[in-house]
């Protein structure tokens, strides 16, 4: 058996946050789940859908990986990756790393993993590893699965290797610190600066403020839009709450994150901005409660309560960036 010593493996709500404070902490950096999230400027939003998609696709953070990235730049981290579509090369990139007492950051296909609770694909899923034996490999996920976990080496092997949205070919990637390490409090302002023009300057309508203001046109079509309303909706509620969000599609991250940031910096238009993701978080949950509800009764009231609320989100959350880009 190989491990990697004087590893914290503590699960969080979000995936890429959880691994990136496990590789984090193993190099002495010690940052709060919010703070990672925000010094990424993981925040976004997307409304997807199309023909091939079984159900529209609500997302509330940039796209896997770019959360990682982004907070290696702004601290001035080395960030290497490795991808490979071979699978003897894809288990060289992660032994190594464990052989030389490093953990490794994994994103991979969730379905195949051992310990997963709900069998659902989504390749855009992140794990850092800390050990494996002949049979096993161990890894900390998000406390909801667990937090200290293992699979077997086959399982990892076919989650790396799967195809399909959002995926990566077996990447696997580790982040080392300088020896002068960037002040991160310097980089909190840039950070939100950074979020919020992207938000606001979402070059389709599906993104950004404008990408809620669609959600809230295409909502309340949901019964007719699902083929299976009893079970798609509640799930749909169940991904915005529980699907590794941290609560209210990350809004309560990025809430608890603009908190943190108040304790630090003294800023009128930082407060402001506060407490408008304060109330965006709580109207979040009023619409994945809604979108539950009219699954589970067939009534699309629910669902037009939830478009109005979703309009109301997406004038809160804009005012909230414009806000926030001046900082």
């Amino acid at each position: 058996m190989t491990i990697v010593k004087d590893i914290e493996a503590r699960g969080m709500h979000h995936c890429e946050t959880t691994a990136l404070g496990v590789l984090l902490r193993h190099e002495g950096l010690d940052l709060s789940e919010p703070m990672l999230f925000g010094l990424g400027s993981g925040l976004s939003f997307i409304y997807w859908d199309s023909k091939g998609m079984a159900f529209p696709f609500l997302g509330g953070r940039v796209k896997p990986f770019d959360l990682t990235r982004n907070l290696a730049a702004r601290l001035g981290l080395t960030l290497t990756a490795e991808e490979t579509t071979s699978p003897r090369k894809a288990w060289e990139n992660v032994a190594a790393p464990i052989d030389a007492g490093r953990p490794v950051g994994l994103q991979l296909d969730c379905y195949h993993l051992d310990y997963f609770r709900s069998k659902v694909h989504f390749g855009g899923h992140v794990v850092a590893m800390y050990g494996y034996d002949e049979h096993d490999v161990y890894l900390v996920d998000t406390d909801q699965q667990g937090g200290a976990v293992r699979t077997s080496r086959a399982s990892l092997a076919m989650a790396r290797a799967e195809r399909g949205p959002m995926t990566a070919r077996n990447r696997s990637f580790t982040i080392t610190l300088p020896a002068h390490p960037l002040s991160w409090q310097d980089q909190i302002i840039p950070a939100i600066k950074d979020c919020a023009d992207a938000f606001l300057a979402a070059p389709i309508a599906n993104l950004g403020h404008r990408g809620i203001e669609k959600a809230g046109k295409q909502v309340p079509r949901w019964l007719l839009r699902a083929e299976e309303p009893q079970q798609d909706l509640p799930q749909a509620a169940l991904l915005m709450e529980k699907g590794g969000t941290g609560g209210a599609l990350f809004r309560a991250l990025y809430r608890d994150f603009l908190d943190e940031c108040t304790r630090l910096i003294d800023d009128g238009n930082l407060r402001a901005g506060h407490r408008l993701y304060a109330e965006a978080a709580v109207l979040w949950t009023d619409v994945s409660t809604l979108i539950a509800k009219a699954g589970e009764s067939g009534d699309a009231g629910h669902l037009e309560q939830a478009g109005v609320i979703l309009h109301d989100l997406s004038r809160i959350e804009k005012d909230a960036m414009q806000l926030l880009r001046q900082l």
